[in-house]
C-alpha cells in the first residue's frame, strides 16, 4: 500500500498496516538541536488537540534518562491496555535475528526453503524472496489487506458480521496469492502485511510450536511486559482498557461503532499484539540497546532501505523503521494500525529517550504531531 497514506484518508490501509502519520511525515530538516524547555507540556497539548479534532482518547508516555512522564486526554487512561498493530512486526523480526543468531536459519534463505509452496501463483516464487526480503518490505509480495473483497469484509461494514471470524495465516497468504506481485523481488519497496504474516510461518516452521511463543519466550517473559500479550484468536480486551471506535468507513460522515472486540487472527505476525505504553518502551529501549539482539543483529535490523524518494528522511529497517524528525532529532520505532487503534512507538538510537502512545479511534488525529512535540518540544500549530 502507499507509503503516503494516513489514519484519517484511508480506514483500510491502517488499520493494520501500521503506516500512519507517525513514521510518514517527512518534515524539512532544521539546524536547530531539540529543545524541551517546558517539559513535555507540548506533548501534552499535541494529546489534548487530537481530542479536539475529534479523536475519543488519547495516551502518551515518555522517558528521558530519569524523568518519566505520562499524558492522556479524553477517554484515556495512563495505564490503558491497546491493540498495537503493525507495532508486532517489530517483535517478530526481532525473533526471527535472534533465530539466525542461533545458527537456526539465515535471513538470506529463500523463503521456499522454510515454506515450500506456500508462495506461489500469480507471478510470485518464494525461491526467490529471501527471508530478509520479507523483513524489510522489498518482496514484492502483494498485501493481502488491500484485496478489495477482504477489506470490505474485515474494514469496512460487512465488520460487525465477521469481527470473530478466524483466519489462519495459510488463509491470509492466499488471498495475497490470488494478485500479482507489486514488483520483482529486491527491485524496489512497498508495505505488505502478508511478508510478516509469512515471517511468522517461518519462525513457526523453524521453532516448531507458533510465533507467538516465541515472542513470550524470548521478549515478553526476558523483559517482563506484564501488559503484552499475544492474544491469537482471543477477542476481548484484557483490562484496563478504553473503547475503541471506528467509522468503518472513508465517508467522514459514518457512525462512529464500538470495536474494541475482535479476532486479531486477521492480522497474526503482522499486527494482533496488545501492549500498554510502559510496555513498549521498554521493549524499544531494550532493543536498540543491545538487550535483544546481537551487535551484529542490531546493526542488521537498523540497516534501512528507502521507501519511496518522497520521504527522504524515513527508511525501513527490518521490522523498524528510522526517521529523522524537523529539529533533527532522529528516532526508530514503528507505527500501528487496527480497528479503533492507532499507535506510536519511538525512541533515540541510544535508546535514552522514548515514547509510546494510543488514540482509540482510526480515522482521526496526527501521532506524529505527538511525536514531534516530545522529541522537538514543538506544540500543535493553533
Amino acid at each position: 500500500m502507499s507509503a503516503a497514506r494516513t489514519a484519517r484518508t484511508v480506514l483500510a490501509a491502517t488499520l493494520v498496516a501500521g503506516l500512519t502519520a507517525t513514521v510518514l511525515a517527512t518534515p524539512a530538516l532544521a539546524a536547530q538541536a531539540p529543545s524541551h524547555p517546558q517539559g513535555h507540556a507540548a506533548t501534552q497539548q499535541a494529546l489534548d488537540a487530537a481530542v479536539a479534532d475529534g479523536v475519543p482518547g488519547a495516551v502518551a508516555q515518555a522517558r528521558d534518562g530519569r524523568d518519566r512522564w505520562t499524558g492522556t486526554a479524553g477517554e484515556r487512561k495512563g495505564n490503558d491496555r491497546y491493540r498495537v498493530g503493525s507495532i508486532t512486526k517489530t517483535f517478530t523480526a526481532t525473533v526471527l535475528l535472534q533465530l539466525q543468531a542461533e545458527g537456526r536459519i539465515d535471513l538470506d534463505d529463500p523463503v521456499e526453503k522454510w515454506l515450500p509452496g506456500v508462495v506461489r501463483g500469480n507471478g510470485h516464487d518464494g525461491s526467490g524472496i529471501t527471508v530478509r526480503q520479507l523483513l524489510n518490505h522489498t518482496s514484492g509480495i502483494y498485501s493481502y489487506t488491500e484485496d478489495p473483497a477482504f477489506q470490505e469484509r474485515v474494514f469496512g461494514p460487512g465488520f460487525l458480521e465477521h469481527r470473530y471470524d478466524t483466519w489462519t495465516p495459510r488463509q491470509l497468504v492466499d488471498v495475497a496469492m490470488a494478485h500479482k506481485p507489486d514488483f520483482a523481488p529486491g527491485t524496489s519497496w512497498n508495505y505488505s502485511n502478508t511478508n510478516f504474516v509469512l515471517a511468522g510461518m517461518v519462525i513457526e516452521k523453524v521453532t516448531g510450536r507458533p510465533y507467538g511463543k516465541a515472542v513470550e519466550n524470548r521478549i515478553i517473559k526476558p523483559l517482563k511486559l506484564r501488559a503484552t500479550t499475544v492474544p491469537g484468536t482471543r477477542s476481548a480486551m484484557p483490562e484496563p482498557s478504553s473503547p475503541a471506535y471506528s467509522k468503518l468507513s472513508r465517508d467522514e460522515n459514518a457512525p462512529v461503532h464500538e470495536v474494541s472486540d475482535l479476532n486479531p487472527s486477521i492480522a497474526g505476525a503482522a499486527g494482533e499484539i496488545i501492549s500498554d505504553s510502559r510496555d513498549l518502551q521498554t521493549f524499544y529501549s531494550a532493543l536498540l540497546k543491545g538487550r535483544l539482539l546481537t551487535k551484529d543483529g542490531l546493526k542488521e535490523m537498523t540497516t534501512t532501505v528507502q521507501i519511496s524518494p518522497e520521504y527522504p528522511n524515513v527508511g525501513y529497517g527490518l521490522g523498524l523503521m528510522k526517521q529523522k524528525l524537523s529539529c533533527g532529532e532522529e528516532v526508530w520505532g514503528h507505527g500501528g494500525g487496527i480497528h479503533g487503534s492507532t499507535s506510536l512507538a519511538q525512541v533515540t538510537r541510544d535508546g535514552e529517550h522514548s515514547l509510546a502512545g494510543n488514540f482509540n479511534a482510526d480515522w482521526e488525529g496526527d501521532t506524529e504531531k505527538v511525536v514531534e512535540a516530545e522529541f522537538c518540544g514543538t506544540g500543535p500549530k493553533k
